[in-house]
């Protein structure tokens, strides 16, 4: 085996860690500077606190630095800002994947963060403009964000080696949960002590510093690489050689009737339900319910994600080794990661709603079920690459806009059924989530695939005619 320290797959997948770590950072940070953004008497309409949970002591307050600009938006306008972001993502998505098969992924995904740095170092002026010029540029945020996965994803077709696929994906996705955890409190903590401007130009100016090392280090396919060993391009090459399609047109009609790619598509909106739902809410059930401010904890806030970062790297680690050592199908590996992924968090979710005032269970039980998440990477979410790795890209862009759809009503239909903020309403919202995921679970168990598709094989157009 070709060894993996230094090696250019392994440098990929750090870049590309660092990469969306960034792109994280640079979605929630608005979160967390809008609080300082928003005059205090507007923030958010009063909401009758519900009287279940005794009031936690509130800290001493530390004189804050508070020269930022203050704008008078309500909740609604606010809620529009936060939103804006997933109109933009859902658009690009598909076209992302695609694009990211004709021009290849490392200009689409370097141009995709580049972008998005850019409009994130606009924010403050685009603020002091006008809401609509925010919420265009959050748009604009979107649509530079949505080309990022669909394009990593058709890097990792011509990248991964087939046994190695959880490990590289699951290290270079978990940037993500990483980015979250370290720009909750990091935000927080810039806003308390600078100026909220500067928590988006520190992370915009830090994405524009790693587009150079990504475009100067990075290669489309190991063919292209200017410093990769000839053992290690030979190694994936080899790999990959029965894999891979070389059709220039894209089989979409037996794509999308794909059974095992709807398994995906199912699996891929669930989860992501539960995700959307815990990442925008749980500070207001903290806050209303449990009677605490969340705010005041971004380490508490962050403490999920953190799991859910160590549980994606670890079980991208195990996923490999029961395919390579134990002999396990692919297929096999993929359903159990994907079901212990799904009904684990469902679990734990409708559990944290039944514990009362318990503030310390209610977050075990929350960071336990986004920990247990992180199974999904090596589960539904590297699946793409095992039906049809040559398409893999386009595959995530579909699966990724259903995805997107739980971003954008999610929390909607949240706040719509929590009107009194009583335990029984949020039992309610968790409910429906426990529900969706236990679903999506079912049906990923039921009709997912862990081999390479008809379709998806260059020869297949000379078998059906």
């Amino acid at each position: 085996s070709v060894p993996t320290c230094c090696s250019a797959r392994y440098n990929l997948a750090l870049l590309a860690c660092l990469g969306f770590f960034l792109l994280y950072a640079l979605r929630v940070n608005l979160s967390v500077a809008l609080v300082d953004m928003v005059e205090p008497n507007t923030s958010f309409a009063k909401n009758t606190t519900s009287n279940v949970c005794p009031e936690h002591s509130s800290t001493i307050n530390v004189p804050r630095n508070t020269t930022g600009e203050k704008y008078s938006w309500d909740a609604d306008t606010q809620g529009w800002i936060l939103g804006s972001f997933f109109y933009g993502y859902i658009i690009t998505q598909i076209p992302g994947g695609y694009l990211a098969s004709k021009i290849g992924g490392k200009l689409l995904l370097g141009f995709g963060i580049f972008g998005t740095s850019l409009f994130t170092l606009l924010t403050p002026l685009a603020a002091d403009l006008g809401v609509g010029y925010l919420i265009a540029v959050r748009v604009l945020e979107g649509l530079g964000e949505g080309v990022t996965f669909p394009a990593m994803h058709s890097m990792w077709s011509s990248w991964a080696p087939p046994l190695e696929r959880s490990k590289l994906l699951s290290i270079s996705y978990a940037g993500a949960q990483l980015g979250t955890v370290v720009s909750l409190p990091l935000s927080g903590l810039i806003c308390y002590y600078m100026n909220w401007v500067y928590v988006f130009y520190i992370f915009g100016a830090l994405g524009v510093l790693w587009w150079f090392f990504w475009m100067g280090l990075v290669s489309d396919s190991p063919e292209t690489h200017r410093s990769i060993s000839h053992a290690e391009r030979e190694y994936i090459l080899s790999s990959l050689k029965d894999q891979l399609s070389t059709q220039k047109s894209v089989p979409w009609r037996p794509m999308l009737e794909s059974l095992p790619l709807w398994a995906i598509v199912v699996a891929h909106f669930s989860y992501n339900w539960t995700f959307y739902t815990l990442l925008t809410l749980l500070p207001t059930y903290m806050k209303e319910i449990l009677r605490f401010d969340a705010q005041e904890n971004g380490f508490l806030s962050a403490l999920p994600y953190f799991g859910c970062w160590l549980c994606i790297i670890l079980s991208g680690q195990i996923a490999d080794y029961l395919r390579e050592k134990q002999s396990f199908s692919t297929v096999c590996v993929r359903k159990c990661f994907t079901l212990i992924g799904m009904i684990g968090p469902a679990v734990f979710l409708v559990a944290a709603g039944f514990i009362g005032c318990n503030y310390a269970l209610a977050v075990a039980f929350v960071t336990i079920s986004t920990t247990l998440g992180g199974f999904c990477t090596s589960g539904y979410s590297i699946n793409h690459l095992d039906i049809a790795p040559s398409y893999a890209g386009i595959l995530l862009g579909i699966t990724n806009s259903f995805a997107t759809i739980p971003g954008m009503v999610g929390p909607v239909i949240a706040k719509n059924l929590t009107h009194n903020n009583t335990v029984g309403e949020w039992q309610t919202v968790f409910y429906i989530a426990a529900s969706i995921n236990l679903f999506g679970a079912i049906f990923f168990a039921l009709f997912a695939s862990g081999e390479v598709q008809d379709w998806a094989v260059s020869g297949y157009h000379l078998h059906r005619n």
